[in-house]
């Protein structure tokens, strides 16, 4: 049985939201693994013997965290990752697998969504691909326009009590749709939502206008996707977003939307702080959202054991605060209401009790 690596690792673990359960600040994503027709085989059509690789990789690093979904590539993703933890003989308390529901798995119309009956059918096929007794962390991928909050929450709640999953989460939600059902959850006596999975990146730092402050008050855990912006903040992209080396995930599957400009002018004053340390550019996107409060996990995900060491490498990088400051300024999101006037308002508080309101406010 293969043991987790425990003295000498340089991993930073963390509280996955307000539970005790402690998660790797790198967290290995599985979206390249299978691969297929449509979106998936151009992310990554990785097969078994190399996922294990990868898995192999990141365990060695320290990473206690995988997190998959059952919409990755059919459900052969779920499959790899599970047959990854069986061949290299890994003791499931040493790992925490989290997955996710929401997605069409079938033609039907009741194959989808967040409906009890779906999330119930689809917990046990994830367990039966993952070849597992539970999951750790079970997450809604995404919004149901469809299906009541109550029905949903209800739903998680007798998988947690049931014992086939340990603790719930969201991924891609607003933040009044993530109070609403912990509020939900709270009158009811259910299973608290523990974490949100949302696209965060120094390119890309929508998430702190309303999420990221709702996350710190709630004590909700963040595990970010796509923290390079797919690909484009690797450091291998032209202003134009062609290539260097004419190959590329964003050169098939130029996703998530990025503000280039803004993405580029965060690349240039990246590149030097990566040349005076000798790191990827990669490495300096990845440690700026480590350095950020509100981040409880970073994903990661590669095609090789090459790009999946040098990622790794970024929780050796730590950034001085005056490299934060040109960092935070030059990708600083434009002033929107409420935000500014919040700020104007109660700036005079911020402080203690000291200090006076402004004028004319």
């Amino acid at each position: 049985m293969r043991r987790f690596p425990g003295k000498g690792t340089t991993m930073k673990y963390n509280p996955l939201g307000q539970t005790g359960l402690l998660v790797s600040e790198l967290c290995l994503g599985t979206m390249t693994f299978g691969g297929g027709g449509g979106m998936w085989g151009q992310i990554g059509d990785l097969q078994q013997a190399a996922a294990d690789t990868l898995v192999r990789t990141a365990l060695d690093a320290g990473i206690n965290f995988i997190d998959t979904a059952n919409v990755y590539a059919g459900g052969l993703s779920e499959r790899i990752t599970g047959q990854a933890l069986k061949n290299l003989g890994v003791a499931r308390d040493d790992v925490v697998v989290a997955t996710k529901v929401l997605g069409p798995m079938g033609d039907g119309p009741n194959a989808r969504g967040a409906s009890r009956a779906h999330i119930l059918a689809q917990a046990r096929a994830s367990l039966k691909r993952l070849q597992l007794d539970h999951i750790d962390l079970y997450q809604i991928h995404g919004v149901d326009p469809l299906t009541p909050v109550e029905e949903t929450m209800e739903a998680l709640d007798t998988l947690v009590r049931s014992g086939d999953v340990r603790y719930v989460g969201v991924s891609n939600w607003a933040a009044w749709q993530i109070t609403k059902a912990l509020g939900i959850a709270e009158r009811k006596n259910l299973a608290p939502l523990r974490s949100l999975q949302a696209y965060y990146t120094i390119a890309g730092r929508d998430l702190e206008r309303e999420l990221a402050p709702m996350l710190l008050s709630e004590k909700v855990g963040l595990m970010v996707w796509s923290p390079l912006a797919g690909g484009l903040l690797s450091g291998k992209y032209h202003r134009d977003g062609t290539s260097v080396s004419g190959d590329g995930r964003r050169a098939n599957f130029d996703f998530p939307p990025v503000n280039r400009d803004r993405a580029f002018d965060v690349i240039d004053a990246m590149r030097p702080v990566a040349e005076a340390r000798g790191c990827s550019v990669a490495q300096v996107a990845l440690a700026w959202l480590l350095h950020q409060q509100v981040v409880t996990s970073v994903i990661i995900g590669a095609r090789t054991p090459e790009q999946l060491s040098d990622n790794i490498a970024a929780k050796s990088v730590t950034l001085t605060d005056e490299e934060l400051a040109a960092l935070d300024k030059v990708s600083a999101l434009p002033p929107e209401y409420p935000g500014w006037m919040i700020e104007r308002q109660s700036a005079y508080r911020a402080g203690g009790v000291a200090g006076a309101p402004p004028k004319n406010s």
